[in-house]
């Protein structure tokens, strides 16, 4: 069975085709500027590669055009696009739809309700899976939805003090997100540990940030709530904050309730703190030439980080292991170090050389703990399109049994 697992934004596409027998990457590509009148289509399939400029007017004819170039009579991966027996779509937030879903009117209504909640995601998504619906109706379109993984949260830790008809009624509670990511986490560290009741604290850092607690291989808690720009500080995105001083932004700018909102998505977290930067890397070298503002933001950053990682070893009664995933997690050693510094007495210490310098296996995976911790720490590089093609996998074979 082969899958292939798209990752959307308004204006591209980015997917991988994996072979499920063997868990094996056949391709990966991209069609950037759709849209415009001149669009890049690239392709990967082993040693080849292929790059094409075309007017790609939709997501529908993105797909179309990778098809093409994945089905190269000389080159290609696929002898018919017929071989692709699904397209995953990493879905963010369905809100009364979760999990793992084939998508269909019902499923796009439930994430256009949620538009409000997730307006990054959620409209350019539910745009590119209506129209590949109608361009490549023989192809089964299947969302895996982010907040399936954090299902498993008990209801203490993921339900608002509101009122309750604001829960029941309109789903109003702590969702949580980046499921896949999570979820390939307590995969992969149940196999690296040969524990599957491992308790393991999953950071994934990165232009978006969570943490998440995990047991059993299930999640027990998650600093992101009912939207995806809650949590921890993001690259522009506020994350936590309190409501009730909307009220006074407004009042001092004069600006909407939307204004304001957008704002707070958009010019806020690591660039509003900072004032420079979304990217953590000009963030660190500003702040290493003196620049106190960026200084500041990684500041903010790393307490945010370390607040949530001792509610999380609470809610555990410790850790087996501390996992670093994502782009920051896996290549921010400085990041790493400010996070897991002074908690020798919880048992979590680092070694400063395999830190710095991590020895890596062939998955970039590694250890960066000391002798004396009681706590693994390890780098462990995420593959949320595995988890998204092995989800499409369950529910089909769910479908013919």
């Amino acid at each position: 069975m082969k899958v292939l697992v798209a990752n959307l934004g308004s204006t591209s596409f980015k997917y991988q085709v994996l072979d499920m027998t063997d868990e094996s990457c056949l391709a990966k590509g991209a069609v950037d500027r759709i849209g415009e009148a001149s669009s890049h289509c690239r392709v990967a399939i082993g040693d080849w590669s292929d790059e094409q400029t075309m007017p790609v007017p939709d997501h529908g004819v993105a797909v179309e055009a990778c098809l093409r170039q994945l089905t190269d009579p000389e080159h290609g991966c696929l002898k018919d696009p017929s071989e692709v027996s699904a397209i995953g779509f990493k879905a963010v937030h369905g809100g009364r739809v979760s999990g793992v879903q084939l998508v269909n009117d019902d499923v796009l209504d439930a994430m256009s309700e949620m538009n409000s909640a997730a307006p990054a995601h959620n409209p350019p998504y539910i745009a590119a899976m209506r129209t590949l619906a109608e361009k490549v109706a023989g192809i089964p379109l299947v969302a895996a939805f982010e907040t399936g993984f954090h299902l498993t949260i008990p209801a203490s830790r993921r339900t608002y003090a509101i009122p309750r008809e604001w829960t029941d009624g309109w789903k109003i509670q702590k969702w949580g997100f980046h499921g896949a990511s999570h979820r390939y986490i307590a995969t992969r560290m149940s196999e690296l540990l040969g524990k599957p009741d491992a308790r393991v604290i999953s950071c994934h850092l990165g232009g978006s940030s969570s943490l998440c607690a995990i047991q059993n291989g299930e999640s027990m808690a998650t600093t992101m709530g009912m939207t995806p720009q809650t949590g921890l500080p993001q690259n522009n995105r506020v994350g936590d904050f309190d409501p009730f001083a909307l009220p006074i932004i407004m009042q001092h700018t004069g600006e909407t309730l939307e204004q304001t909102l957008s704002r707070l998505a958009n010019e806020c977290g690591l660039l509003g703190l900072s004032g420079k930067s979304a990217d953590i890397r000009d963030i660190e070298q500003a702040a290493a030439e003196g620049d106190a503002d960026c200084q500041a933001a990684l500041d903010v950053y790393v307490a945010e980080i370390r607040r949530h990682l001792g509610g999380m070893l609470v809610a555990l009664g410790g850790a087996d292991a501390i996992c670093f995933t994502a782009g920051i997690g896996e290549n921010g050693d400085a990041i790493r170090a400010a996070v897991c510094e002074g908690l020798s007495d919880l048992g979590i210490e680092i070694d400063t050389v395999k830190n710095a310098q991590p020895d890596t296996n062939a998955l970039g995976e590694a250890t960066i703990h000391s002798d004396s911790s009681r706590t693994s720490v390890w780098i462990v590089p995420t593959n949320e399109e595995l988890i998204v093609a092995r989800q499409c996998c369950q529910l089909l074979q769910d479908q013919n049994q």
